[in-house]
């Protein structure tokens, strides 16, 4: 799909405040309600919009211990504990990455005694984990 100005101003605008109505964007735009609600839809329809979401600070809701681990694996095996990482009810994010680490997770711990139980008899303990590194998130400033 290819996006023009105005598709990717929606998407701006979008991300900046997904409760975002129709004729909001379309009085910035200054474009009718019905093109916008029509490019909204094309791009949910493409692919381009994936699903709106609700952004919360995990330490509002009691979660003391914020933490990006990155992950190694067996190459093989790589898929394998992606997924499994993905079905965690503790880990919030799952990015495949290259460099130093080939998956980069991001869980959420009631505090430090939970996250070392997460990391050490759940995900250290799925097969074809070669290396668990932690990052404690002192305070996120922005994502």
């Amino acid at each position: 799909m290819n996006l023009d100005d105005r598709d990717r101003k929606i998407i701006e605008l979008l991300l900046k405040n997904s409760r975002m109505n129709y004729s909001e964007i379309a009085k910035v735009l200054g474009i009718s309600d019905t093109a916008v609600r029509k490019r909204i839809r094309n791009m949910e329809k493409n692919g381009v919009i994936r699903g709106y979401t609700l952004s919360v600070d995990p330490h509002t809701l009691g979660y003391k211990c914020v933490a990006i681990l990155g992950i190694d694996t067996e190459s093989e095996k790589f898929y394998y504990v992606a997924n499994a990482l993905k079905d965690m009810d503790e880990v919030k994010c799952v990015d495949m990455a290259s460099g130093e680490n080939m998956i980069v997770v991001e869980i959420w711990a009631k505090d430090g005694e939970q996250l070392a139980r997460i990391i050490s008899e759940n995900i250290g303990k799925i097969d074809g984990v070669k290396k668990v590194k932690s990052s404690i998130v002192l305070q996120k400033l922005k994502g």
